[in-house]
């Protein structure tokens, strides 16, 4: 393509239209992941490029599994254009614009976790960061008696399909919601405060309701919280029409609600709320002392994770049927042989298929059941899962190499000539 195709007159085309010329070819769409980050480093930095560019993109991430393939490839491809004109970017604000890259070029609606790991994740180690919007809280070894597998499902994922932005949509509303409830119980004329906790000192519940009557982020609430006010009020579902009528808007910048949908609410809102126990849980528990309680916990966590996305729309029967293995092998007839071996499994990414990750003991027996769950999920479905483990560097830790191009001496060029 030519530079010039990003430009309308001296500035930088709108992402809209950006959106639309890497629609025009399907077999082609995949170049707004790499051609993307020229535009968004134009359009948020300011940067103009005078000079041809070439790339080429080489990739071991397996795509569509659910494992940050479009992550990935965004994050090396901003990082070698930085690097080839001098520009210094931060981890952090590399992993924000890569975000830009796949919200308003690509035009799917994901957060900004798998860019986040990406730029700055270090090998061996968990990235803790919460999204609100990027800031990384540090990074946690991953204890040597714990290991992780990626069995892949086979089924094909995608953050740009319905399902991811219609939950999304969902998680949205039902934050709407909330922060209605919890408006309507400060005001004077709820004389029944719409179900609150009257047991509640009157200043410290009315502290609470006006923090919940601004939430910015569903995971801010506390699962107690949700329990005793807000989860029996939430709608299962509702209507895009109905949702605008009462609330006018949902207030996320990436997804549109359409008006005939109807969009699953409660189970949407829930899963960041428990989540973020979850996540904060299992970061806790893998600094603990080490013991088959620590590992037992840590995997009824992850099947905890899994069935909370899968209950948001986001399952699959691949990853489903992956889970369930796990837990014949760790529970089953003949659980025996594999005491102390695997304990827990979740799907990843953004759901609807790709990978499942599951936690278990760093032991060669562990290995042998992974691959048991590997044959027995081919003899089910006919497809042979493929298996990956390990980790590296985020892009931030990593760096960059740089290639000189170095013109043949004379005397080389003679002994070619002989």
């Amino acid at each position: 393509m030519d530079l010039s195709d990003f430009l309308d007159g001296e500035e930088p085309i709108s992402y809209e239209k950006a959106r639309e010329y890497f629609s025009r070819d399907p077999s082609q769409r995949w170049a707004a992941y790499v051609a993307g980050t020229i535009l968004v480093l134009m359009k948020e930095l300011g940067i103009r490029f005078e000079n041809s560019i070439s790339m080429l993109v080489s990739s071991a991430v397996p795509e569509g599994k659910g494992v940050s393939s479009s992550a990935s490839v965004e994050v090396a491809s901003m990082s070698a254009i930085a690097a080839a004109h001098g520009l210094n970017i931060s981890p952090r604000k590399l992993a924000i614009l890569c975000q830009k890259v796949e919200n308003h070029v690509v035009g799917a609606p994901c957060g900004v976790m798998d860019q986040m790991t990406s730029a700055c994740g270090e090998a061996n180690k968990l990235l803790a960061m919460i999204c609100q919007p990027a800031e990384v809280l540090g990074l946690v070894d991953i204890p040597d008696h714990i290991r992780f597998w990626g069995i892949d499902s086979g089924i094909k994922h995608s953050v740009g399909g319905a399902d991811y932005k219609s939950v999304r949509v969902g998680a949205f509303m039902g934050r709407e919601i909330i922060k209605s409830i919890a408006s309507t119980c400060l005001s004077p004329s709820s004389s029944s405060n719409n179900g609150a906790n009257h047991d509640e000192p009157e200043e410290y519940s009315m502290e609470l309701l006006e923090a919940e009557g601004s939430l910015d982020y569903l995971c801010n609430l506390s699962p107690h919280r949700y329990e005793a006010l807000y989860g029996k009020m939430l709608p299962e579902s509702m209507y895009g029409d109905v949702f605008l009528e009462k609330y006018v808007d949902h207030h996320d910048p990436v997804t549109v609600i359409d008006k005939t949908r109807n969009y699953g609410v409660k189970a949407a809102a829930r899963h960041p709320i428990y989540e973020n126990f979850r996540v904060q849980a299992f970061k806790a528990l893998l600094t603990s002392a080490t013991s088959d309680d620590q590992l037992t916990s840590l995997g009824e966590l992850l099947y905890q994770c899994h069935y909370s996305y899968s209950a948001c729309g986001l399952g699959s029967d691949g990853t489903d049927r992956l889970v369930q293995l796990v837990q014949e092998v760790q529970h089953g007839k003949a659980s025996k042989s594999a005491e102390g071996t695997l304990y827990g499994a979740k799907i990843t990414g953004g759901g609807s298929g790709g990978t499942v990750c599951v936690i278990g003991r760093n032991s060669l027996r562990s290995s042998e059941k992974i691959l048991e769950v590997q044959q027995r999920y081919k003899a089910a479905t006919g497809y042979m899962p493929i298996v990956c483990e390990g980790s590296s560097p985020g892009a931030g830790k990593f760096g960059y190499l740089r290639i000189r191009h170095r013109k043949p001496s004379k005397q080389t060029l003679s002994a070619n000539l002989q």
